[in-house]
């Protein structure tokens, strides 16, 4: 070979080498994503499968506004006991209580499951009253869903529907099944004021 060729040559190759060199490097492997799930079984972990559970049968119609009422106030108490015993401990739970929070929630699991199982359904009605209500358990759900809404907020919010409920099914059986125009307004006036109620629960701080 020609001797400026042979130095073209070894001065291409010494050139080349850092970014072979480079190039031939693995990949740094991808780190694993920080998971902000909870623990599976754990404490958060089993409120947060209890709340899902209530809201799915609150949006399906499988559990009633009084049933709902009475599962969230279990689940309210349950988490005021969590908060009192973690504040007693610097912030945790000890064995003991975490055994007795499991079998409390044991115990809520099973109410979920048997209201959502038995005959009591939520009914509306094809009409403006009826999809009133159901546009109201709508907005209940999502918020028990999301977390927008603590348990003793759904709770509350389900009392009130309830007391609407109620109402309804009282004066349509005063009036052979149907609603007089003022009573269509009044359950009007009493759905706006949940509404409002509903509103503040799921913008306010309080987070599930």
């Amino acid at each position: 070979m020609h001797p400026k060729l042979l130095t073209f040559a070894i001065a291409a190759i010494v050139a080349s080498a850092p970014a072979f060199a480079q190039q031939s490097q693995p990949s740094p492997s991808p780190q694993p994503a920080t998971s902000s799930t909870n623990k599976e079984g754990s404490v958060p972990d089993r409120r947060n499968d209890q709340q899902n559970r209530i809201a799915n049968g609150v949006q399906s119609g499988q559990l009633s506004a009084g049933e709902t009422k009475r599962l969230e106030s279990r689940e309210a108490n349950v988490n005021r006991e969590i908060r009192n015993d973690r504040a007693a401990n610097g912030g945790k739970l000890t064995a003991q209580e975490r055994g007795q929070v499991n079998r409390q929630q044991n115990n809520l699991s099973r109410s979920i499951y048997n209201d959502k199982h038995n005959a009591a359904q939520a009914r509306y009605g094809n009409n403006a009253v009826g999809q009133r209500r159901a546009n109201q358990q709508a907005r209940i759900a999502n918020g028990i869903r999301n977390g927008s809404m603590t348990a003793g907020e759904a709770a509350r919010s389900e009392n009130r529907q309830q007391r609407i409920n109620r109402q309804i099914g009282a004066d349509r059986a005063a009036n052979g099944g149907r609603l007089t125009g003022q009573e269509h307004r009044q359950i009007n006036r009493r759905q706006n004021g949940a509404s409002r109620q509903i509103y503040r629960q799921k913008h306010n701080r309080a987070r599930r």
